[in-house]
């Protein structure tokens, strides 16, 4: 039997990637939408809300929920969600700040629902065969490139650049959840800048600057002012050879031979580890990715950058 599921948020992550996703698993049956800026419709297919309270006091039968709102709004809907009995998949980053994941996890565990902070990145399709390959290799040294233009990839969504809105760190997090899947030794941030605009709360761009537990440098740049084509791409040199990962893991080559190169369809894939975690009736919340946001913002050294217009 399919689980049933509600959106909650129906902006441009949950109309580009959740729906399309959703409509194509056996695993989940998309049951209601729940936002503002729609006319609310309960008897529509599937149903519509203007907000939460509706949706849980409606006769619709529900079992889990994604939750698609900005960052800000995450924990209080998670845990009414939770206190609901639904299982709560978290779109990336899974909250604002580490104790409220945290207080999340220990409410749905007292619940006993599962709780999935998703990180949609791991799901490409070349981040499998990256960790397998590096599990073998010794890294001398990463260099993570993550550019893109914010006015494309998030137009008009001005809460990210709110406090808890994480601003360039909101696509540079996906490099992040790569990197901690990918390689074998863990690392730790030694240093970080970050240009922040003078009418926002948030970074535009990141220079970031880690040490494995070995010695071996792991470098960022993350930039939300890039024009043209995005730069998603992680160079990882070894003793042994050099691994490239390009499109935000769509394409792997190593030293320079392409061994992988797909279209991605990482929500798929977000989906089934879902579905997975709901027949083992257990929650997946790693929060390494989150953990160096949350230290290059309290270590990064600040400079005032123009002000941002989109």
């Amino acid at each position: 039997m399919s689980t049933r599921i509600a959106m909650i948020g129906f902006g441009k992550i949950a109309r580009d990637q959740h729906r399309p996703a959703l409509a194509a698993s056996a695993d989940f049956d998309l049951v209601a939408t729940v936002d503002p800026q729609l006319q609310s419709d309960p008897a529509a297919t599937p149903a519509h809300f203007t907000d939460f309270d509706a949706l849980l006091a409606a006769d619709v039968d529900v079992d889990a929920v994604a939750l698609c709102v900005p960052p800000q709004h995450r924990f209080a809907m998670a845990c009414q969600a939770i206190a609901a009995g639904l299982h709560v998949l978290l779109e990336k980053p899974p909250g604002i700040t580490l104790s409220e994941v945290d207080d999340l996890e220990q409410r749905a565990a007292t619940a006993g629902v599962t709780l999935y902070a998703s990180w949609h990145s791991r799901h490409a399709p070349a981040i499998e065969a990256a960790r397998e390959w590096l599990a073998t290799q010794t890294v001398t040294a990463v260099e993570i490139d993550w550019r893109e233009d914010v006015t494309v990839f998030h137009p008009g969504q001005d809460w990210i650049w709110e406090p808890g809105g994480l601003g360039v760190f909101d696509p540079g997090i996906n490099a992040l959840s790569i990197a901690t899947h990918i390689l074998v030794r863990p690392f730790a941030l030694r240093e970080a800048s970050l240009d922040v605009p003078g009418n926002c709360a948030t970074p535009i761009a990141a220079k970031l600057s880690f040490q494995d537990t070995a010695g071996a440098p792991v470098d960022a740049i993350l930039d939300f002012r890039h024009k043209g084509d995005p730069c998603w791409q992680m160079r990882v040199k070894t003793e042994e050879g050099e691994l490239l990962l390009e499109e935000g893991g769509g394409r792997m080559r190593v030293d320079g031979e392409v061994r992988i190169d797909e279209d991605k369809d990482e929500y798929a894939g977000v989906y089934a580890r879902f579905a997975s975690l709901l027949d083992e009736g257990r929650s997946d919340i790693d929060l390494r990715p989150f953990v160096h946001v949350a230290d290059a913002l309290m270590l990064g050294r600040r400079r005032v950058v123009a002000d941002f217009h989109e």
